[in-house]
């Protein structure tokens, strides 16, 4: 997502910021993007991966829509608990988890 009032001529990184915390992207808190703009964060992703990857755990409404992927999604499904309404599907942090792992610019590992 971007900050309001992005000039999206001049994207800076502050104003990118994550759909699930709403927290900005900084030097350390590095995103991955999804359609239409969308984003998660490595913090966030962390969450949602090892909530749905490890723990095999669901906590957000079955046959929701993804905000990542922007489909319909039969559980596990992600949620982070300040913004319930917008969700990660396990496709979409399993893809995530794996660019961010594989960025060399950034030391993110999946969680274990």
């Amino acid at each position: 997502m971007r900050r309001p009032g992005t000039d999206e001529n001049n994207v800076q990184m502050s104003d990118v910021m994550c759909d699930f915390c709403r927290r900005e992207w900084t030097d350390t808190r590095h995103m991955v993007e999804g359609h239409q703009g969308s984003c998660i964060c490595s913090d966030c992703l962390t969450d949602a991966y090892r909530i749905l990857a490890i723990e095999k755990r669901t906590i957000a409404p079955s046959d929701s829509k993804c905000t990542l992927c922007l489909e319909n999604r039969p559980a596990p499904l992600w949620s982070a608990p300040q913004f319930p309404d917008v969700i990660a599907c396990l496709r979409c942090v399993k893809q995530s988890a794996t660019v961010l792992q594989k960025d060399p610019d950034y030391n993110w590992r999946k969680p274990e």
